[in-house]
């Protein structure tokens, strides 16, 4: 690996791994200090998750902020591990939304989560920060599975 390729791969990586902690977090203060809204179909509301997407593994408790931990960083070494710029940016949304989770976890004892869907059923409450985990997993996904998506 040269050494113009790991400023390359570093640069676009954290660029969208601040950005993304960045946004996620100013979203966040915002419901923190006291901000709500609500409609038929969508709430805004501040609820602190304990757990991971729907709650789970809430059971782990303090363990669970030092479990992600250790998945950020096998995450980081898994694109740099990769050798391809073209996971860069999808791996920086990736670690910036997961960092501002995990951050939350030792600021406010859980994750701030504010969006809550109850539009002909009730689903989890959420935030960008998971919006922005799902987009970027789907995005590794397809030029996993599509390569010719990746060419450097």
């Amino acid at each position: 690996m040269s050494k113009n390729y790991l400023l390359r791969l570093s640069a676009i990586l954290s660029f969208a791994l601040v950005g993304i902690f960045i946004i996620d977090q100013n979203i966040k203060l915002l419901f923190v200090d006291g901000f709500r809204y609500y409609t038929e179909c969508i709430d805004l509301i501040l609820v602190y998750n304990k757990g991971v997407a729907f709650s789970m593994f809430a059971f782990l408790q303090e363990w669970l902020k030092y479990i992600q931990l250790v998945l950020i960083v096998g995450i980081l070494f898994y694109i740099y591990h990769l050798k391809k710029i073209c996971y860069a940016f999808p791996g920086g949304i990736l670690l910036g939304a997961a960092l501002s989770n995990v951050y939350d976890r030792f600021i406010h004892g859980g994750v701030v989560d504010m969006v809550y869907w109850h539009c002909g059923f009730d689903f989890a409450v959420f935030n960008f920060a998971d919006v922005m985990i799902d987009f970027a997993v789907l995005w590794i996904l397809i030029l996993n599975l599509k390569p010719k998506f990746c060419k450097s």
